[in-house]
């Protein structure tokens, strides 16, 4: 009788099995890991795009509040920035003055930036909105943002909101 190298076709698809087992239970908890990591970058591109707002106003106070997204970054097709001025003001990076429904979206959410209409020559007010660009896929959740620095949310995103009233409506982040 000789003896027998290598496994046995049952080992081998024991083997299999407990893989496929680990990875039924590993790939959803990756997802969701990837989903609230997505959110969190949402999260935080609404609080600077708040923040460079404020500094917008601040420094533009005969413009108001950007007029768009693309003006709180260096402005136009331009991925670096140059001079500030109230069309290109620097304060927020290309990738995020670029992140809206007709471009790439930033961590997997895009961003949607709606002045107010102007008075007196000056915006006063701005709603910003973060959507998934899948939902269950890059996000579940949709927030928004105006002038008060408040971030709220709504699930199941998207939100589609571009109002300070219909943001105001949602429920604010803890």
């Amino acid at each position: 009788m000789s003896k027998q190298k290598g496994f046995s076709l049952i080992e081998l698809l024991i083997v299999v099995a407990i893989i496929l087992i680990i990875a039924a239970i590993a790939i959803p908890n990756l997802l969701r890991a990837r989903i609230a990591a997505n959110e969190a970058s949402a999260v935080q591109s609404i609080r600077t795009i708040n923040t460079a707002s404020i500094t917008y106003q601040a420094t533009y106070s005969n413009v108001g509040f950007a007029a768009t997204l693309a003006a709180l970054g260096p402005g136009g097709g331009n991925t670096t920035c140059g001079t500030p001025a109230s069309t290109a003001a620097c304060l927020i990076d290309a990738v995020l003055a670029k992140a809206s429904a007709a471009a790439t979206p930033k961590s997997g959410y895009y961003f949607t930036y709606t002045p107010a209409a102007a008075a007196g020559g000056t915006v006063n007010d701005y709603t910003v909105s973060g959507d998934p660009a899948s939902l269950n896929q890059t996000g579940v959740r949709g927030f928004c943002s105006s002038s008060d620095g408040v971030i709220r949310w709504k699930s199941p995103g998207p939100t589609g909101v571009t109002t300070t009233a219909g943001c105001a409506a949602l429920t604010a982040l803890q």
